[in-house]
C-alpha cells in the first residue's frame, strides 16, 4: 500500500508555496526532523569537514571583525533575534518555544551555509579555475543543493543561488563573514518563518 500526498498534504502554507508537488526526490517535507535529517545534517558535515581544508585560518580570517568589536555585534545579533521573535509572536499571536528553537535553528544554518558556499568552497574552487568562477560555481550549487534537500521549487531555488551571489559580493568588499550570517539568518527566516509541522492558530 503507498500513501499518496497532493498540494493539499500537511504542510503549512510557507512550506507549500516553497516546496514542489511529489516527485523522484519524495514527498513534501512536513516535520522538522525531515528538514534536519536532509538538510542540516548534510550542511553540518560539509561545515565541519571544511574546517580542515580549506581550513579554520580562512574562517577566523572572516570572523576578524566579529572579533575586533565583540560587543557591537552581540548587541546587534541580540537585537535581531528579539525582533524575529516578536514577529513570530505576532504573526501566531501567541508565544511558542518551537518558534525560538527554530530561529535560533536557522541560525546555525545561515552559520554553516555562510561558511561552506561563501568562504570555504571558493577558496578551494581557486584553486582549479578563475576566482568569480568559483564563486559562480559554489552559489550555484547552493541554488541546487536546496533543490534536491529542501525539494523547493527552481524558482525559489535559483533565488537563493542569486541571493547568494549578492552575499558572495558583500563579503569580498568587506570580508565580514558576521554580517553576511545575519543578513541570511533574517532573510531566511522571513522566508520560512515557522518550523515545518507548525500552524498559525487560524490554518
Amino acid at each position: 500500500m503507498t500513501t499518496e500526498y497532493n498540494d493539499n498534504d500537511t504542510a503549512v502554507p510557507s512550506q507549500r508555496r516553497l516546496q514542489r508537488a511529489p516527485d523522484f526526490t519524495g514527498h513534501r517535507l512536513n516535520s522538522f526532523r525531515e528538514v534536519a535529517l536532509r538538510h542540516g545534517l548534510p550542511g553540518a558535515l560539509a561545515a565541519i569537514l571544511l574546517l580542515a581544508y580549506p581550513g579554520a585560518g580562512l574562517l577566523l580570517d572572516g570572523l576578524s571583525p566579529l572579533a575586533a568589536s565583540p560587543l557591537r555585534y552581540l548587541v546587534g545579533g541580540l537585537a535581531i533575534f528579539i525582533a524575529l521573535i516578536a514577529y513570530a509572536i505576532w504573526i501566531d499571536r501567541r508565544f511558542e518555544w518551537a518558534s525560538v528553537f527554530w530561529i535560533l535553528w536557522l541560525l546555525g544554518i545561515s552559520i554553516s551555509e555562510e561558511w561552506v558556499f561563501r568562504v570555504a568552497l571558493p577558496a578551494l574552487g581557486e584553486l582549479v579555475a578563475d576566482p568569480r568562477a568559483a564563486v559562480l560555481a559554489s552559489n550555484a550549487l547552493f541554488g541546487v543543493i536546496h533543490y534536491f534537500t529542501l525539494r523547493w521549487k527552481w524558482y525559489w531555488c535559483l533565488g537563493a543561488a542569486l541571493g547568494g551571489m549578492a552575499l558572495s559580493r558583500q563579503y569580498a568588499e568587506t570580508g565580514d563573514l558576521a554580517l553576511i550570517i545575519a543578513i541570511h539568518w533574517i532573510a531566511t527566516f522571513f522566508n520560512a518563518p515557522r518550523m515545518p509541522g507548525m500552524r498559525s492558530r487560524d490554518a
